[in-house]
């Protein structure tokens, strides 16, 4: 075999190899969602049932995302308790603002895969936390003016009345069609044992972005940076729509931001071309909960779908242009966990969980 034949076959056999590795992080990403799902769909409807105020609602839904792994669970959760009467709109808005923040972890902890190497953990920290960063300050300054004058309620209940009694419609997910078989099948292995499905979960996690960076600078990581800079993600608007179009087809931000952030922490991608991808990936994901509201014919439930993508849509207008500020945010911080790993881990404990449950206890 010449150089050249060799060469070549290197290529596709490494081609492959990040196609099976691909498949092996999606499919753990997968496995993750759907235990937390089963472990927490329960207690998240109890917490949104407790809610009391509007503020209170803001870290119910961070919460209740955090433990379920999905902003689209919990949407959808929220759109049939407002279509059952059960929630009311003013509450039920801040808690899908919140769930924003929450599906946010599942990037955070793929990050955590890097841990064990200083560069590429503090690249993917910020990749990872720059999402979280838009989100929040989204929320900061939408939801004092969803407070006082309801902006994202009256604008969508006006939208809503157009689409009352249209049906719903379900897309079909090419992803879940051959991921979720295998995830099920993993689980149905230790029912009574869910903690073995994380474990086992994590441990395909953490194989996969070792061996994804690797291969990934083996292939000449100049070739491949000139790839994602020059085509994949050429421009902001690009990127933009790569992000609301794929995820709203695998109807997954969890699934199409997380993919990116093994991308960061091997250089291939710098924060500032990763942010509008992110961006874009937030509004794809409303798009599930929508459906799932206009299957119901409930103006109610179609207003909260519609605030959801509102929210998501005024809060691109805001920060893509001062994009500046979640990614120098987002730096700082995973400057942090570089000198030290319990950064990280207290800024996954607090955020997420400390707080919205000091939060909601706190108001019963």
């Amino acid at each position: 075999m010449n150089l050249t034949t060799r060469k070549y076959v290197t290529g596709i056999a490494k081609a492959l190899a990040i196609v099976g590795l691909v498949y092996l992080f999606l499919l753990s990403v997968t496995l993750i969602g759907d235990t937390f799902k089963l472990m927490g769909e329960g207690f998240a409807e109890k917490i949104m049932n407790g809610v009391c105020n509007p503020f209170v609602g803001v870290f119910a839904g961070m919460l209740c995302t955090a433990i379920v792994q999905s902003s689209s669970l919990t949407t959808s959760i929220v759109v049939s308790m407002v279509a059952g009467n059960v929630l009311t709109i003013p509450l039920a808005i801040p808690i899908v603002m919140g769930a924003n923040i929450g599906t946010t972890i599942t990037n955070v902890l793929v990050a955590m895969g890097h841990i064990g190497k200083k560069d590429e953990f503090e690249r993917a920290f910020a990749a990872a936390t720059m999402h979280d960063f838009f989100n929040i300050l989204s929320v900061l300054v939408i939801f004092p003016l969803q407070y006082f004058f309801n902006i994202l309620g009256v604008s969508a209940s006006f939208v809503a009345q157009g689409f009352e009694n249209i049906g719903g419609l379900k897309l079909i997910n090419p992803l879940g069609k051959i991921l979720e078989p295998v995830a099920h099948w993993i689980i149905h292995i230790f029912p009574q044992h869910l903690w073995i499905n994380i474990i086992i979960a994590f441990m395909i996690l953490f194989f996969t972005l070792t061996y994804i960076v690797k291969v990934i600078k083996s292939l000449v990581l100049s070739k491949v940076e000139v790839l994602f800079d020059q085509y994949i993600f050429k421009n902001a608007t690009r990127a933009f729509i790569l992000g609301l179009v794929l995820t709203a087809t695998v109807q997954s931000s969890s699934i199409t931001t997380s993919l990116a952030v093994p991308l960061a922490a091997a250089g291939v991608l710098t924060l500032k071309k990763l942010y509008p991808y992110d961006i874009g990936a937030n509004i794809g994901t409303t798009i599930t909960a929508f459906l799932a509201a206009l299957a119901t014919n409930s103006v109610g439930a179609i207003t909260i779908a519609f605030s959801h993508t509102l929210f998501n849509a005024l809060g691109a207008c805001i920060f893509l242009p001062l994009h500046r500020i979640p990614i120098a945010l987002a730096k700082m911080l995973a400057h942090l966990t570089r000198k030290s790993r319990l950064y990280a881990i207290l800024y996954i404990a607090i955020v997420f969980f400390v707080i919205p449950i000091i939060i909601i206890f706190l108001t019963r």
